[in-house]
């Protein structure tokens, strides 16, 4: 079944649409939660929420790309899970590429119109992913968007995890440069 159909189903308020959803996505969903948790229970449990996301916000919604708007729900119910669990404890993945990417990126403190800035903040870093190359972009957005491990990422690029390393920090450098140009204190 289509994307399109699903969200038919959706709109219909049938739900197949869910049973839909699950046979096409349930693999990539899963990947997503897992990479931020690290715990297949807590992936799973992630992964059948985005389904009562998506449920819960189609309609209205009528995502251009059912696949990434499923991703980013996952994603977010995945980092909300791992917030609330690590409250106290920091580690993971998801700490070192919050940690590595912290260092570019302007902080909260230093945004007083917080919604504005913020979405301004997305404009340009989504800019910025735009002008890089696909191998680059592939890198950066698969450490700080879907949080693979730098080995995981190398071995999926064919590169060594010294060039991923360093390409990564150049990546950030980059970023904080364009940041800067944009008049982010950083």
């Amino acid at each position: 079944m289509e994307d399109r159909d699903i969200i038919e189903l959706y709109f219909a308020r049938d739900e197949k649409a869910i049973v839909e959803t699950a046979r096409r996505y349930k693999a990539y969903c899963f990947a997503v939660a897992h990479n931020v948790l690290g715990n297949r229970e807590d992936a799973e449990e992630c992964v059948n929420d985005s389904y009562m996301g998506a449920w819960n916000t189609i309609p209205p919604q009528r995502p251009a790309n059912l696949r990434a708007y499923l991703g980013k729900i996952v994603r977010n119910a995945a980092l909300k899970k791992w917030r609330s669990r690590n409250t106290a404890k920091r580690g993971g993945e998801l700490a070192l590429a919050y940690e590595e990417l912290a260092e570019c990126l302007p902080s909260v403190e230093d945004c007083p119109a917080q919604s504005l800035e913020a979405t301004e903040l997305t404009r340009c870093i989504n800019a910025f992913i735009s002008t890089l190359k696909d191998g680059e972009r592939r890198l950066f957005v698969g450490r700080y968007w879907y949080f693979y491990s730098v080995a995981d990422l190398a071995k999926s690029l064919g590169i060594s995890q010294s060039n991923a390393k360093v390409s990564l920090h150049r990546l950030r450098e980059k970023l904080r440069t364009v940041l800067e140009k944009e008049g982010y204190v950083i």
